[in-house]
């Protein structure tokens, strides 16, 4: 809290870049510790083999539901924590990175480098130590399902960091366990004291309210004690959570409602504040009765919960929109030229005289960009972690299938991101 408040972004991000540097070499040896401890990479799947049985331990391994029964679920799942979720738009302490960059072509590098040490690098990194962790640990199916079990399970991360590290090792990890935890607590505090500062203090207190501007020295002011004031909710918070699966189940709960309207803001000229407000005030309602009330009762499997947020925010939101009035023209106009938003924006392209085809066009180009790069990464971590990990009796022919089609799939979007 006192560098992000008395340094700001720049602090932020030059801390950041030191935390990443030693949470990735700090993880990197846990995995090799980890999977040596447990017999090597072969050794592990036979080890997990005779504990949990040759259909289990495929089931674990296994990047995809092994049963049709759990196909929806997991789909619906992967797609409404992929769309439906707060950060969906890449908005928040991601755009705050990207738009810290001096020019767009650095933005876009940034966000390739992000997303392959964040899904691809960590990811690798992580699956052995999981897999290494079932074997030294191993569980009671039994007991599968409860929270106890839950936080039991969580524990284990840092429980091998104990037992398994040596001395020196075992405190550059600690080290990297805090980066990790500072550099997501920096950057949320920034990007909450950006929101209290411009958005509520700025533009609603004094600019709608007051009717007046207010200094830069009074926004520096409010966006530091807006710092404290979020540090002391999230500790308020976190003091009251039994594992930290619930923490992110409730996060994605209320999230579901918002996702949809992030993304749409940005691709339909005809989303408002209120619309805004209606996704806020619909996944809190809906939210809280799903935790509350006896609602949590008739829809108790998770991918139902998530999925009745979300539809009926998304409902909320369109039936707002199309009963409030429009945005003020010029703050169209002004978000149009300064921002070029891919989508639904043919009446304020023609408003400036500009061509009504190219925000469906860049619309297209994104949207392609998204598929393709995201085929890569995808193709790229099931097939590597196949070839680490691979499940019983099973040859490493789709491993390196998968290997192949993400790398020849790199030609499909290196030309446009990279240029």
């Amino acid at each position: 809290m006192l560098y992000s408040t008395t340094g700001g972004l720049r602090s932020v991000i030059a801390t950041d870049v030191v935390q990443l540097s030693i949470a990735m070499v700090a993880t990197l040896i846990y995995a090799i510790v980890a999977v040596s401890k447990a017999g090597g990479l072969g050794g592990m799947i036979e080890q997990m083999t005779a504990l949990y049985g040759k259909v289990r331990t495929a089931e674990i391994l296994s990047f995809t539901p092994t049963g049709g029964e759990v196909l929806l679920p997991f789909l619906t799942l992967i797609g409404l924590q992929w769309f439906f979720q707060m950060n969906s738009d890449g908005t928040g302490y991601l755009a705050q990175r990207t738009m810290a960059c001096k020019t767009d072509q650095g933005a876009r590098h940034a966000g390739f480098i992000f997303t392959i040490a964040q899904v691809l690098l960590r990811s690798l990194f992580w699956l052995p130590i999981g897999i290494a962790l079932l074997v030294l640990y191993p569980y009671d199916p039994a007991s599968v399902g409860s929270e106890t079990f839950v936080a039991s399970r969580e524990i284990l991360f840092a429980t091998g960091i104990k037992d398994l590290l040596p001395v020196g090792i075992k405190g550059l990890m600690l080290t990297g366990l805090l980066a990790a935890l500072a550099s997501t607590i920096d950057t949320h505090l920034t990007w909450g004291a950006s929101y209290w500062s411009n958005d509520i203090y700025k533009r609603l207190v004094n600019e709608t309210w007051l009717k007046r501007n207010p200094s830069s020295k009074e926004l520096v002011i409010v966006a530091r004690l807006s710092n404290i004031l979020i540090l002391a909710i999230a500790l308020i918070i976190m003091a009251n959570l039994g594992s930290i699966q619930k923490a992110w189940y409730i996060s994605l709960l209320f999230g579901a409602g918002m996702g949809s309207v992030l993304v749409l803001r940005w691709l339909w000229e005809r989303i408002n504040l209120w619309s805004e407000f209606a996704a806020m005030a619909a996944s809190l309602i809906i939210a809280s009765a799903i935790l509350f009330t006896v609602v949590g009762e008739w829809v108790d499997e998770e991918w139902m919960r998530l999925l009745l947020v979300s539809v009926t925010s998304t409902a909320t939101v369109v039936i707002v929109t199309l009963l409030t009035p429009k945005t003020d023209e010029k703050i169209l106009n002004d978000f149009y030229q300064r921002v070029n938003p891919p989508g639904f924006w043919r009446k304020t392209a023609a408003r400036l005289g500009l061509d009504q085809e190219l925000p469906s066009r860049n619309l297209k180009e994104g949207a392609y960009l998204v598929l393709s790069t995201a085929a890569t990464i995808y193709l790229l971590l099931v097939g590597i972690g196949k070839l680490m990990l691979p499940a019983p009796d099973t040859s490493i022919l789709p491993a390196l299938t998968y290997i192949g089609l993400g790398i020849v799939s790199i030609a499909l979007w290196w030309k446009k991101v990279m240029a």
